[in-house]
C-alpha cells in the first residue's frame, strides 16, 4: 500500500507565487527520488472552527491562507529513503531558511499508512 505524507501550513496570501515556486521545485525533487505524485492545494473554502479548524490548527492570521498538501509514496521504505535524500539534495540545500515563504513552526505534518484506496 502507498505511503502518504500529509502538510498543513498558514501561507501569507500575499506570497503565493513565491509558494508556488517553492511547491514546483518541491515536487520535481521529491518526484526524483521516488515519490509517485505531490498535491499542494491553495485554500478556497477553509472556514474556522468553534473547536477545531485547519486554521485553528495553523494559527491561520487574516492576511493568510491555508495550503494543505500531500506526497504519495509506493510505501515507507521509499519514503524514508526519498525524503532523506531529498533533504539532502543540493537543490534543497542552496535553499536557506529564509527561502520559505511561510512559518515553518506553524506546520503541522505527518506520515500516513493508508487503510483505503479508492
Amino acid at each position: 500500500m502507498p505511503y502518504v505524507d500529509g502538510f498543513v501550513v498558514a501561507v501569507p496570501s500575499a506570497k503565493k507565487a513565491e509558494y508556488l515556486e517553492m511547491a514546483k521545485l518541491g515536487a520535481e525533487v521529491f518526484k526524483d527520488h521516488g515519490a509517485l505524485s505531490v498535491m499542494e492545494c491553495w485554500g478556497d473554502d477553509v472556514p474556522d472552527g468553534k473547536v477545531t479548524s485547519f486554521p485553528m490548527a495553523v494559527k491561520c492570521e487574516k492576511d493568510e491562507t491555508v495550503v494543505f498538501s500531500w506526497i504519495v509514496w509506493p510505501d515507507r521504505a521509499a519514503r524514508d529513503a526519498g525524503m532523506k535524500a531529498s533533504m539532502e539534495d543540493e537543490r534543497f540545500a542552496s535553499m536557506g531558511p529564509d527561502a520559505m515563504p511561510f512559518d515553518g513552526q506553524r506546520m503541522i505534518f505527518g506520515g500516513f499508512e493508508v487503510i483505503v484506496e479508492g
